[in-house]
């Protein structure tokens, strides 16, 4: 194979046998860059605002609360890409040649055969130094995911990177994924990792009856690396055996991934197992329809030869292309042809004309033009419309206090030339209001405590004691039910507990959005407050993500992997997965609830507080000038300069809603 560089007609040919269009080149660095800064001028924003809220006075710990777990998740957000394949499609290469290739050499262990052997997350974390967290294969014998093992260090092995730049101290400590170990039959099957049955595992084991296995479990790179700085996370999966022994990666870390990668062989095509990992463990109608599944064609160089010509080269691309879409019933256009060698020789030796070719700078293009904007969108849909409630609350507030302003000092202006008799009237009708209004706080009370025993319902209904109860039934008809169709109806059953829980709770929370907007009725209609309609409850979100829990389990379940699988353990690890996977979506259900729960009452009650200082302060001041009418224009410049104070924080709010908003 020759690594010579095709005339410009060759490299057109080659371009247009992919079927992608090929716009100006867009450099995902600089495009995840700029959504770092939008990111971090999101968050500074948010920052800003609750700096806002304390000056203006609306303090609420629930609020303050609210307003810094959102700061907290823009900070800690991260853009996820996972890269899927069976060993030797070149998966470590396209990983080196498509993020790190910078390093003018591999980075990550890449050689012929098995290189990756436990998944593995790069990321960087300034908090922490530079280094390689290994979690043991032992801990497989145990109950904990590896979600959970991740809060503690206590069972991780670290390796510490003393030099970064250092690219052989890199390549030693990160050839540790790489790492295997002879173990007897008798330790592998209690790791879930043989199985007799089992062709490809029989064969494995040597003639002294001894099983090659992973040394790790999983493996956590931090390094300090540009891209992982700017918030990207890699998540590297080691082929179809560690897909089918660790559910986890199925049900939880790839559908978490913002995009990922299915690489492929060229000069193999789609094989069997690629074609057991693709419906077992990557395909699902919500990726397929969106641009965050990606299949990558790697090791087109294979099919370049000087003894053919560059249009039957480009041809038998094409037909590699449509095979591979054809097999896996995608469009083709989701098919991207590279390869991961010639884009790391071409970055090496600054060859622009073989980067193109090497279809690197594509597959780079796509990630930042599609996959960016959706994560992008997905922050402006969640954060930005929570944050945006929440000022937009604070701006009723203001509005509210502006009309109120403008209603005493309408009143006193009215006050001009009268006498005591007039004022002493005006005194009275005031005081009556107030008395009036007194009154009612007594019924908003009343209400505002049958509104926090609701809640309370809403969140025992998600709580951890009420899901732990389904989750003992449903490992009791686990195990007492060995067949597939017994495991199924267990399955069913705590599939169809969870979801009746989450519509009995949106059910309710329509209930409280009725009397609070009852509420908002009477105090703008009575007395003159901004008219809010609070928002609703919806738990669709996380009634899908169990939705997507249930079919991903239901594939594990069904996966030729998994029946190959002893059945207790295939039991267990799929329950610990499921559990863990469950809880996540009940206490993030949880915390919408209460967010929104304190949302929309806190905003209702704290207007009820500025109304009742607004109705003291008018009386106080109107009895002032009943006993000295020169306290009448000194009053009326008071309120001169609050309304302008409050037309200046109006301004403050709005410059804060116009800057959450602000595009990329």
């Amino acid at each position: 194979m020759s690594n010579r560089v095709f005339d410009l007609k060759t490299v057109r040919i080659m371009r247009n046998a992919t079927a992608q269009a090929q716009p100006q080149a867009v450099s995902f660095s600089a495009r995840l860059d700029k959504y770092k800064k939008w990111r971090d001028d999101l968050a500074s924003a948010i920052s800003d605002y609750q700096v806002c809220r304390k000056k203006l006075g609306f303090v609420d710990g629930q609020d303050e609360l609210h307003v810094f777990e959102l700061i907290e998740q823009l900070k800690s957000d991260k853009l996820v890409v996972a890269l899927v394949a069976e060993f030797s499609r070149g998966k470590t290469e396209l990983l080196n040649a498509l993020f790190f290739a910078d390093h003018k050499q591999r980075l990550l262990p890449s050689t012929a055969g098995r290189t990756t052997m436990c998944p593995t997350e790069i990321s960087y974390n300034d908090k922490e130094n530079a280094s390689i967290k290994l979690l043991p294969i032992e801990t497989r014998k145990s109950a904990l995911t590896i979600a959970e093992y991740k809060r503690t260090l206590i069972h991780w092995t670290t390796i510490h990177i003393l030099k970064p730049n250092s690219t052989e101290e890199l390549r030693e400590v990160f050839s540790q994924v790489t790492k295997t170990k002879k173990v007897n039959k008798r330790e592998a099957e209690e790791l879930g990792l043989h199985n007799l049955d089992n062709a490809d595992s029989a064969s494995a084991a040597s003639e002294n009856d001894l099983v090659e296995i992973p040394v790790w479990r999983h493996a956590i790179i931090n390094y300090p690396h540009p891209l992982l700085k700017q918030g990207l996370v890699i998540l590297d999966t080691p082929g179809l055996n560690a897909l089918g022994a660790e559910p986890e990666l199925t049900l939880s870390m790839l559908p978490d991934a913002h995009a990922v990668l299915f690489v492929l062989a060229a000069d193999i095509g789609v094989t069997k197992t690629d074609l057991e990992i693709w419906r077992d463990h990557v395909n699902s109608a919500d990726r397929i329809k969106s641009d965050g599944l990606l299949v990558v064609l790697n090791k087109i160089d294979s099919l370049w030869d000087e003894t053919r010509d560059a249009a039957t080269i480009a041809s038998t691309l094409t037909r590699q292309i449509d095979e591979t879409a054809r097999t896996l019933k995608i469009e083709r256009s989701m098919v991207f042809p590279v390869s991961s060698k010639a884009g790391l020789i071409a970055v090496a030796k600054d060859d622009p004309a073989l980067l193109e070719k090497s279809g690197i700078p594509i597959l780079e293009q796509q990630l930042a033009e599609h996959i960016l904007p959706a994560r992008h969108e997905f922050i402006r849909r969640k954060i930005v419309y929570e944050v945006n409630g929440l000022i937009e609350g604070s701006r009723n507030i203001l509005n509210s206090k502006l009309a109120e302003t403008d209603k005493q000092l309408a009143r006193l202006r009215a006050l001009s030339g009268r006498n005591l008799d007039s004022i002493h009237k005006i005194v009275t009708e005031v005081r009556a209001e107030k008395l009036k209004y007194d009154k009612e706080l007594e019924g908003f009370q009343l209400t505002r405590t049958k509104l926090h025993e609701q809640a309370t319902s809403l969140l025992v209904r998600l709580g951890t004691a009420n899901l732990d109860n389904l989750i003992v039934k449903t490992r009791r008809d686990m195990h007492e039910s060995w067949t597939t169709r017994g495991l199924k109806k267990s399955m069913e059953t705590f599939f169809r507990g969870a979801v009746g829980a989450m519509n009995t709770v949106n059910k309710q929370a329509d209930d409280i959005r009725d009397t609070v907007d009852t509420m908002y009725q009477k105090l703008h209609t009575e007395y003159g407050l901004a008219q809010i309609r609070p928002a609703r409850l919806s738990l669709v979100p996380y009634l899908l993500a169990l939705k997507k829990i249930e079919t991903k389990c239901e594939e594990y379940r069904n996966s030729a992997t998994t029946m190959m699988t002893e059945q207790h353990f295939v039991i267990n690890k799929f329950f610990i997965t499921l559990v863990s996977a469950a809880r996540a979506i009940f206490a993030a259900a949880t915390t919408s609830v209460r967010n929104w729960f304190q949302e929309i009452v806190s905003s209702v009650f704290l207007q009820i507080k500025e109304h009742k200082i607004a109705i003291d302060q008018n009386l106080e001041s109107l009895k002032k000038i009943h006993g000295d009418l020169d306290n009448l224009n000194i009053r009326i410049a008071e309120l001169e300069r609050v309304k302008a104070e409050l037309a200046g924080q109006m301004k403050t709010i709005d410059g804060l809603l116009d800057r959450i908003h602000q595009p990329i």
